[in-house]
């Protein structure tokens, strides 16, 4: 018999999965659905990144409005750039940006994001309205008409041929904008948009200096010609430095960003629901092999290798595993169709969806290894039991561990695991953090278990028999409180950090909303104006306060006579050398100013300019006193010497720069002043009637509008964040179910035995309870610590947020975690109590 088992190893150990699997799926399903649940949501999250990507790709010149754009800050581009232009064969159309407040005969008012366009716009697509205009228009506004945001027009409650009020203008409202072809779908924080044609822009009196002004050019080139060796002619040509010329490709550079990190987030949140489901993968091909002991135990007695046993069933588990992985393919693709829909306007462009082999293959590959890592172990230990300890092995609990050579390959397995996650992720360096805080997690949980069986079976001299039976159960052999702690743990972790992160987010914005928060910023305020705003302002029934600085728009250019594309930053700091920042000058520190580094200037300075730093960017840049940081203001580049750092809180909301210069140069630059308002809510109405009445180039943006609508994107992001926790949820709930299951066939037959020999049923049903509420407490003691060092770490890596300990949260996941293990731990006893005795002692 040894000798047939000798031959044809590989051809016998296939022949027997073969068979067994013949007998159906039975004990593999929580296998299946774990690794499909896993892989699935990997994969929806993939395919639904791609096809966003896709649509950016496909879609990238009507994005950018032409196959290249030119941006301008405050002045317009040269008439000899643009004639340089048209001269190659291009076509080109002007477009300019700005805020400003929209007027209805009523006198109500609301900040929009004001668009003139030339007669070119746009140079792909078109612009709709309705109702649409005249054909023989062509699509093009007319000067002195206006076309509105619906939200515009519904907040001013006008309809198409209404008059409405920009800044010294009033225009016609041509009709509501149903397509924009260049928006990028975003929140409207600061005021959804309203267009009027460029002929109508100077009526409107808008345009002063120093008022925040985008310029535009798009430009579309002759078939042939490429984007990148005609930028670059430009550049040379006529770049003054302050340009930014970008291709169709980076049309929307924001939104690539934001999908990088979105879909890093949620890969990460559909890996640990995959890592979960591991978890589930090693508890149901434990629970499998213990259920086919008694024959693998006859097949090592006939003489059949180890190599046999193992290759059999590893066979059998990589059968399912391929079909766990099919059907979790299968799933994504479904759920990204469901998602594009159910975030249909949330999302940045239409995603183009289809089948993309490579988000597929990547979460295939996931599930592999996944199954890989969490299978080897058990198999392995089947592998090294002898025939008569398996026969032992139900009440004893064999202590074999897999042989070395496997040891290896279940390291290598788990290592290419990791290699994936941290190749893959937007973040290596959190994504590799991530990874070294799940396997942390999932040890912290095995070794919690170890101290709660160390102390249960120091404990277990009790005088009450319930309670001395279920300390018992926890440490004796063969007892699953490590398989059942670590599997209800890893669930709770999710729901804790969730439930952390969500609590922040709401807290961010209504619980920690400052009580002195300003009512308004008011923005374009000319120098020559600035007095007689400060007068009518404080002249307002209920305005209780002022406070009003200059303001530049400055893009910074080098720091330490380094262009600031090969300066090496932080993370959370690189968004300050992206685009214009906001720059100011003082005399003496503003209100609250907080010095961490260095010394303020003299009231009397006159000499160099000078630069007080936030602080928290300095240590990201790698600068301190005496550094130099170079910014550009106008088209001049302006090199300002570090003299102090400043520690800034934004919670308050007031008038705060990361960039506060020294007076003097900046006086003479052209710039406008802004200005914060607090009062009386009630009064917000009228006094913004009576400011921007006066200043019709003033816009007025109440801040309290604006953290609705900053509340109502971290909602959106909530739920999102909910529904992907979910997913991992419902992968720890099937772990848990297959944990339980596994171990119900033990529960029965010591009810049965503890029945026998005199034992009550209220004697057994509170033994297990005492089992179930300490393996639920202690899960969720040490979930709610690592849901915590989760949620920290996500607010701060991920969201980049502050973040605050909410105990409250914690105290209910514990007491949620407790009472969910003793109510599945009741229903497993209740079942367990109602086997009748006879049938067990005789197959027995």
């Amino acid at each position: 018999m040894s000798g047939a088992f000798g031959r044809g190893t590989s051809g016998l150990s296939l022949r027997f999965a073969r068979r067994e699997l013949r007998g159906g799926l039975r004990g593999l399903r929580i296998v299946l659905a774990c690794l499909a649940l896993g892989v699935g949501a990997i994969a929806a999250v993939g395919t639904l990144r791609a096809g966003i990507q896709a649509g950016l790709s496909a879609d990238g010149a009507r994005i950018l409005g032409g196959d290249l754009s030119v941006r301008v800050s405050y002045r317009p581009m040269p008439q000899a750039a643009r004639d340089w232009i048209t001269g190659r064969g291009t076509r080109l159309s002007e477009v300019v940006e700005m805020r400003a407040m929209a007027v209805a005969p009523s006198g109500e008012r609301t900040l929009v994001e004001l668009k003139a366009v030339d007669g070119s716009y746009p140079l792909y697509g078109a612009l709709e309205l309705e109702p649409p205009l005249p054909a023989a228009r062509g699509g093009h506004l007319a000067p002195g008409e206006v076309a509105l945001d619906p939200l515009v027009a519904e907040r001013l409650g006008v309809s198409p041929g209404d008059m409405v009020r920009l800044g010294e203008a009033s225009l016609r409202h041509a009709g509501t904008i149903r397509a924009e072809p260049d928006k990028v779908a975003s929140p409207a924080i600061l005021g959804p948009r309203a267009m009027i044609a460029l002929e109508s822009l100077p009526d409107t009196a808008l345009i002063q200096p120093g008022s925040l002004v985008q310029y535009e050019y798009r430009i579309a080139l002759p078939p042939g010609m490429a984007p990148g060796p005609f930028g670059e002619a430009l550049r040379a040509a006529h770049d003054d430095g302050g340009w930014r010329i970008r291709g169709a490709a980076e049309a929307s550079p924001g939104v690539n960003r934001f999908l990088d990190r979105a879909a890093s987030f949620l890969t990460l949140a559909g890996l640990t629901a995959l890592l979960v489901g591991g978890i589930g993968v090693a508890t149901g091909v434990r629970a499998w092999l213990d259920q086919r002991a008694r024959t693998i135990a006859t097949l090592r007695c006939l003489g059949a290798p180890a190599r046999v046993i193992f290759t059999t069933y590893l066979i059998q588990v990589l059968v399912l595993a391929a079909l766990g992985i099919v059907l979790g393919l299968a799933l994504g693709q479904g759920l990204s169709v469901l998602a594009a829909r159910a975030l249909e306007g949330a999302l940045p462009v239409p995603p183009r969806l289809g089948f993309y082999p490579l988000p597929l293959a990547q979460a295939a590959l996931y599930g592999v290894l996944t199954a890989l890592t969490f299978a080897l172990w058990p198999l392995g230990r089947a592998r090294e039991i002898p025939g008569a300890a398996l026969f032992r092995d139900v009440v004893q609990g064999g202590q074999a561990r897999p042989r070395w050579s496997l040891l290896a390959v279940n390291a290598a397995a788990a290592l290419a695991l990791v290699a994936l996650v941290v190749a893959s992720a937007e973040q290596p360096g959190f994504a590799l953090g991530f990874c070294a805080a799940a396997g942390g997690t999932l040890l912290l949980f095995r070794l919690g278990a170890s101290a709660l069986m160390a102390l249960a079976r120091r404990w277990r001299h009790q005088r009450r028999p319930a309670l001395r039976l279920g300390l018992a159960n926890l440490h004796r052999p063969g007892a699953p409180t490590a398989l059942l702690l670590v599997a209800l743990g890893i669930g709770l972790t999710t729901l804790s950090a969730v439930a952390m992160i969500e609590g922040n987010m709401r807290r961010q914005i209504r619980d920690q909303l400052p009580e002195a928060a300003p009512n308004f910023y008011f923005i374009d305020i000319q120098s020559d104006q600035a007095r007689r705003f400060d007068e009518l302002a404080m002249a307002q029934p209920g305005v209780a306060e002022i406070r009003r600085v200059p303001s530049l728009r400055a893009r910074i250019t080098a720091i330490k006579g380094v262009p600031v594309e090969q300066v090496r930053t932080t993370g959370d700091t690189a968004w300050a050398l992206r685009g214009d920042r906001g720059l100011t000058y003082a005399a003496t520190p503003p209100e609250g100013t907080r010095l961490v580094g260095g010394e303020w200037w003299p009231a009397d300075y006159s000499g160099p300019p000078l630069l007080s730093l936030d602080a928290r960017l300095a240590e990201g840049w790698g600068v301190t006193i005496g550094d130099e940081v170079t910014v550009d203001v106008l088209g001049r580049d302006v090199s300002l010497r570090i003299a102090s750092l400043r520690q800034i809180e934004w919670q308050g909301l007031g008038l705060n720069f990361v960039l506060i210069a020294s007076p003097g140069l900046l006086e003479a630059a052209p710039h406008t002043h802004i200005a914060t308002l607090r009062g009386d809510p009630a009064r917000d109405a009228a006094v913004l009637r009576a400011i921007t009445d006066a200043f019709p180039n003033v816009s007025g943006i109440r801040v309290r509008d604006a953290l609705e609508a900053v509340s109502g994107l971290l909602e959106r992001l909530g739920t999102a964040v909910s529904a992907v926790a979910g997913v991992t949820l419902l992968a720890g709930g099937l772990v848990l179910a297959g944990a339980m299951a596994a171990g119900q066939r033990r529960r029965v037959r010591d009810a049965v035995v503890l029945k026998v020999v005199g034992a009550t049923r209220a004697q057994v049903r509170r033994a297990w309870m005492v089992e179930f509420g300490l393996l639920g407490a202690t899960a969720g003691v040490i979930a709610a610590l690592c849901g915590t060092a989760a949620s920290w770490a996500v607010a701060r890596w991920v969201m980049r947020t502050d973040w605050v300990f909410l105990p409250g949260t914690l105290a209910a996941t514990i007491l949620g975690c407790t009472l969910l293990t003793l109510l599945l731990g009741y229903a497993g006893t209740a079942l367990a109590l109602r086997a009748r005795a006879a049938p067990l002692l005789r197959n027995e």
